[in-house]
């Protein structure tokens, strides 16, 4: 079952996607939706799936956002010398306001960063309440998958670690592209033999499998299950090689405005996003260029 909150006649909505139509849900948010137990009953209206405008499937309450699952991709940071390992166990919460959905814009924050790069992840939405659980039963709190673009401005990065944190970089406004809906379990099997591919332009940049998983999917929802899950949390699983910034030419390679970016992953679908300009967004220049804390004592 295929899980999407759409736009019709100026109304949100909530439905399950059925071939070439949209079967209305009675409930008022996909969150509502998982924290009342998946029990929304149709309200009998459809739509044609050509007239919807599909929004960001869910704002969840908490978006654990995790890394350093892929020891594939600290090993290219290694290779080029980033400026610091790539962790196991790497943790922070997600903007949940920077979420945007499928064919909405990610908007370049030019006065921010010069180096914005793109992160395929499969991400996995929490069905109910739980916490200090193992990953004998952590496939218990799977309601659905979905794709998460982890858009992170490298720049910001880098300064970001050197207190060996960082979220600002992958927090702005727009950075969060999340769907383009969520895939129910019985749909997509085992979430560790899954084909992934992310393009800009239609060229491939990461294509890799879930598969590399350095450790696996019940074992991080179980690991963080300490912090306590909430029907419709949000966690993603970390992304694969091939990154912009972690190329031998990244300046080559990351992401401009008048981009496209389509991330996709087997049996969830495809996720895609243009990248626009401040002025296009906005209808003015960008501010001026923001000053960090470092630069201004020097």
């Amino acid at each position: 079952m295929k899980l999407v909150t759409f736009e019709y006649s100026g109304i949100q909505r909530v439905g399950v996607l059925r071939g070439d139509t949209v079967a209305e849900l009675d409930t008022p948010s996909m969150r509502s939706f998982f924290e009342s137990g998946q029990t929304a009953s149709p309200t009998g209206h459809e739509f044609p799936f050509a007239d919807v405008r599909l929004r960001a499937p869910i704002i969840p309450k908490k978006f654990f956002h995790t890394a350093g699952n892929f020891r594939e991709h600290h090993e290219e940071s290694l290779r080029v010398g980033w400026s610091h390992p790539v962790a196991p166990w790497i943790l922070f919460f997600q903007n949940v306001d920077a979420i945007i959905g499928s064919g909405d814009p990610i908007i370049y924050p030019e006065h921010l960063t010069s180096e914005l790069d793109y992160e395929l992840e499969l991400a996995v939405v929490i069905a109910k309440s739980g916490k200090h659980f193992g990953p004998d039963v952590a496939m218990d709190y799977v309601g659905g998958y979905l794709i998460f673009n982890d858009v992170t401005a490298r720049d910001i990065q880098r300064r970001e670690m050197k207190s060996g944190v960082f979220c600002f970089c992958k927090s702005i406004d727009t950075f969060c592209p999340l769907g383009p809906w969520i895939v129910t379990p019985d749909e997509v099997g085992d979430p560790h033999d899954l084909a992934m591919e992310l393009r800009v332009n239609g060229q491939p940049r990461q294509v890799s499998n879930m598969s590399r998983m350095s450790t696996t999917v019940p074992g991080v929802i179980a690991h963080y299950s300490a912090l306590g899950y909430s029907p419709g949390d949000v966690l993603s699983l970390g992304t694969v090689s091939g990154v912009a910034g972690f190329s031998d030419d990244p300046a080559s390679l990351y992401l401009k405005s008048g981009d496209t970016i389509e991330a996709e992953i087997e049996r969830i679908g495809v996720l895609s996003n243009p990248v626009i300009s401040w002025q296009e967004a906005y209808g003015e220049a960008a501010p001026p260029k923001l000053q960090w804390e470092e630069e201004i004592h020097t």
